[in-house]
């Protein structure tokens, strides 16, 4: 019990000051692996298990928010392949030259195993891009969407690769993974009885861990991939968001594990950190790589470098190469260590410069493209006669939209950035455009006929809102600005930005709770 209350006071409290000097938390949870191992802390067994569940559940989130045909268009799967080999040789060729100078662990080592490094560093870290994503907002943008496609056949291929490397083949018994889409009426039939409440977080994560992990294992498979076809297969439900929701406290609390682990493999030699460093300076040329093939399919400057920029860091995965690599004397011993030191590093630089990656594209218009040459959802958008504009059309931005259109006969249009939901609630007669409100040019794409008096801001979060805010502001917006907020600060905080009225959300479902009662009541 002391051993776990070191580790979770050394945690909390790396987490703590890297809130405090303004970094991402997960900063404080890698450098507390590092402070954990340096001080030879006793080791404690759950804690890989523990992040071995958070990736589980990860993906089996990302399932749950995955549209199939995202992974069909040319910047998903062309711009992961060509990004991976391209990355490869790169790599290689910059490996070469190191062993060239005579660094050591490099020299000696030859161009094939070279060519494996780079084929594991060209992968990204789907754990680290989720948790940028969605601390952005942003797992249902354009980019964000994009990212999450390419990570899902970055994770494709490492399984084929590892399949093959390995050795180890899948069983007669993957046939009947084909059952799974039998058994996907009865889970939505138990899914239909689990309530709300704590039963559903136990049903997913039975989800995730049973038919998902386990029975993928049994038949040869990566037990992650079963997490995330499970995901894939509930997705189409209207009640998957909810339950992608219930899992997500429990998933960010499991990763904090996966952080802190990456520190705990990263045992220290001066050769093993000389190597790491050194890796360090691809970085830089992966985000480029990245927001190259983004800008040259289409995205804006702003998209293409906010992609760009959350996938540019190494995986956990080039430890698993590493390992395998080792396992069949590919690899010294040496360059596990590397490995490990190289990824906890690229995570660290990552988390660092992803804080100013928001400041460094409102300042990048360099080559916009124009016209047809922009990506379909990268256009100019028109809003018509819209008197009133309402920025998120969830529960909220959709109540007003009704409310304005058949109680007060008021013109309005919705923004919504979830295309599935567009589709949705474009299929129901609603008036959305699919656009990121929260995107600092996304003013700039509006054309207005000067009939637009009145924004409601309706976003799912406080940090979404004020950034939209913040975009409307700057746009030369003076119309009225309403909003809704959750808790009483976030409402303080909205009015002294400037909103001419709040709805703080649970005294608004009281007030018609009310007129409800009232009114069934006589």
């Amino acid at each position: 019990m002391a051993t776990i209350a070191l580790y979770l006071g050394i945690t909390f409290g790396a987490g703590l000051l890297a809130a405090l000097v303004r970094v991402p938390p997960l900063v404080g949870f890698l450098a507390a692996g590092f402070i954990l191992n340096a001080v030879g802390a006793p080791p404690v067994d759950v804690i890989g298990d523990l992040a071995d569940f958070g990736v589980l559940l990860l993906l089996f989130g990302i399932g749950l928010q995955l549209e199939v045909p995202s992974l069909l268009r040319r910047e998903v799967w062309a711009g992961a392949a060509i990004h991976i080999v391209v990355f490869a040789v790169v790599a290689a060729g910059f490996l070469s030259l190191l062993a060239l100078v005579s660094v050591p662990i490099v020299a000696g080592t030859s161009f094939a195993t070279f060519a494996l490094l780079g084929f594991a560093l060209s992968f990204s870290s789907t754990v680290f891009v989720m948790k940028v994503l969605e601390d952005r907002d942003a797992t249902t943008s354009l980019y964000g969407r994009t990212a999450i496609g390419i990570l899902v056949m970055q994770d494709l291929v490492a399984v084929v690769f590892l399949a093959i490397a390995s050795g180890v083949t899948p069983n007669i018994g993957v046939f009947a993974l084909a059952l799974l889409a039998l058994l996907v009426p009865l889970l939505k039939f138990a899914w239909g009885h689990v309530g709300h409440g704590v039963l559903q977080t136990l049903f997913a994560v039975a989800i995730a861990l049973v038919p998902g992990y386990a029975l993928f294992e049994v038949v040869g498979l990566k037990g992650e991939l079963g997490a995330l076809i499970l995901g894939v297969l509930l997705a189409r439900d209207e009640r998957a968001p909810e339950l992608a929701a219930a899992i997500f406290s429990l998933k960010d609390l499991l990763l904090v594990a996966f952080f802190v682990n990456i520190g705990l493999t990263g045992s220290f030699s001066l050769q093993a950190l000389l190597v790491a460093g050194l890796l360090l300076i691809l970085l830089p040329l992966k985000s480029f790589g990245f927001t190259a093939i983004f800008w040259a399919c289409g995205f804006r400057s702003r998209n293409a470098l906010l992609g760009g920029a959350a996938l540019g860091q190494y995986s956990e995965f080039g430890l698993i190469v590493g390992s395998l690599g080792v396992s069949q004397g590919l690899l010294s011993s040496e360059w596990l260590t590397a490995l490990s030191l190289a990824v906890a590093l690229s995570l660290l630089a990552a988390a660092l410069t992803d804080t100013r990656a928001e400041s460094w594209a409102a300042r990048w218009h360099l080559w916009e493209h124009e016209g047809t040459r922009l990506h379909p959802e990268e256009r100019p958008i028109t809003v018509g006669t819209a008197r009133v504009l309402i920025l998120g059309m969830g529960r909220v931005g959709r109540a007003t939209y009704r409310r304005l259109i058949d109680g007060h006969q008021v013109a309005a249009i919705g923004v919504e950035h979830d295309d599935y939901r567009v589709k949705r609630l474009q299929s129901k007669g609603f008036e959305v455009l699919e656009a990121d409100a929260t995107d600092t040019d996304f003013w700039e794409r509006v054309h207005t006929t000067g009939h637009l008096s009145a924004v409601v801001l309706a976003l799912p979060t406080f940090s979404s809102n004020k950034r939209a805010l913040e975009r409307l502001r700057a746009s030369g917006f003076d119309g009225s600005v309403t909003a809704v907020a959750v808790f009483d600060d976030d409402a303080d905080a909205l009015r002294g930005l400037g909103v001419d009225s709040v709805l703080q959300l649970y005294d608004g479902a009281g007030l018609e709770l009310a007129d409800q009662t009232a009114q069934h009541a006589g």
